[in-house]
């Protein structure tokens, strides 16, 4: 779909080093556990798009009208035509996955993944069930699973840019930030400024401790009038750890009211604080340390 399905929005992740207050995990991030805060800035994008899938002639009218419903956000009426499919057809992959596709973006992560799971033994090597199958593991927090899935992606379709943007949201989750960096900018060899993996670099550079690097690569996202809001906020993360409070604040509130603007401003400075008070021996002047994350609100894994 087109809304973040990692929204991978609620708050999802928590339990790892890293920052950002907006992805439901990731996509930002990494699992840290400090306390929730209003703050809505950061999350990885991975999931932005709905899983796609081949389908054979016979259903690809009415596929293409379920699809289109899930994109619209009319879900029931998506549910009802891929359970038409399903009926007519218990093996078809599509339907299948699109079934998962529809519990995915009501946060049914559990079922859909049994969808996704059947989908995918029938056809192991169509991508689409395995990329719901890593997005549902990234939700439930099996970052390894997720990583291991997206990789097994990629070996079927090297350079995709919606596994790779997964692949680095999983990876920033499980704390690989140097991992996730290497995975993106590889990602962004064969896929040329693709605002997304662009986007999670970004915010992976921030969430490793080098803010500076990371505003500097959004930069190059954010100057384009169609910039998604997820990149605007991370580069605001950024300069609200650069103690550039009044450029953050002005970029917050192109997308966020007066109160949430505040909440984030508030959430930058007692990150920034607590990077003062490290001891000066363990921060380069280049990089500072990786800060604590939040909750995030669900990432689109792309």
């Amino acid at each position: 779909m087109k809304k973040n399905l990692y929204s991978f929005a609620g708050n999802m992740v928590a339990g790892s080093t890293g920052l950002r207050p907006r992805l439901v995990a990731l996509a930002v991030v990494l699992l840290g556990t400090t306390a929730a805060c209003t703050t809505t800035t950061t999350q990885h994008l991975t999931d932005t798009h709905p899983v796609t899938h081949n389908s054979s002639p016979s259903s690809m009218s009415e596929l293409r009208i379920a699809d289109s419903a899930l994109d619209s956000g009319n879900i029931d009426v998506a549910k009802t035509i891929y359970d038409q499919i399903v009926q007519a057809d218990p093996h078809s992959v599509a339907g299948l996955t699109g079934l998962g596709n529809t519990l995915y973006a009501v946060g049914d992560f559990t079922r859909a993944g049994v969808y996704y799971q059947r989908a995918s033994q029938l056809d192991a090597t169509n991508t689409a069930p395995l990329i719901g199958i890593a997005r549902v593991a990234i939700h439930q927090r099996r970052f390894d699973d997720a990583i291991s899935t997206y990789r097994q992606v990629l070996t079927l379709t090297p350079g995709d840019a919606l596994a790779s943007a997964g692949l680095g949201a999983a990876l920033d989750l499980s704390g690989d930030h140097a991992g996730a960096q290497a995975a993106l900018r590889a990602a962004l060899k064969t896929n040329p400024g693709d605002p997304v993996l662009s986007s999670n670099l970004g915010l992976s550079l921030i969430l490793g401790g080098n803010p500076r690097e990371g505003a500097n690569v959004l930069l190059d996202v954010t100057r384009y009038p169609a910039a998604p809001p997820q990149a605007r906020q991370d580069l605001a993360l950024a300069y609200g750890l650069l103690g550039n409070t009044e450029a953050a604040a002005e970029i917050l509130a192109r997308d966020l009211p007066k109160a949430s603007v505040q909440d984030n401003l508030q959430y930058y400075e007692i990150q920034r604080k607590r990077l003062q008070q490290q001891p000066v021996s363990s921060i380069s002047p280049a990089k500072v340390a990786a800060v604590q994350a939040q909750p995030v609100q669900a990432a689109s894994l792309r």
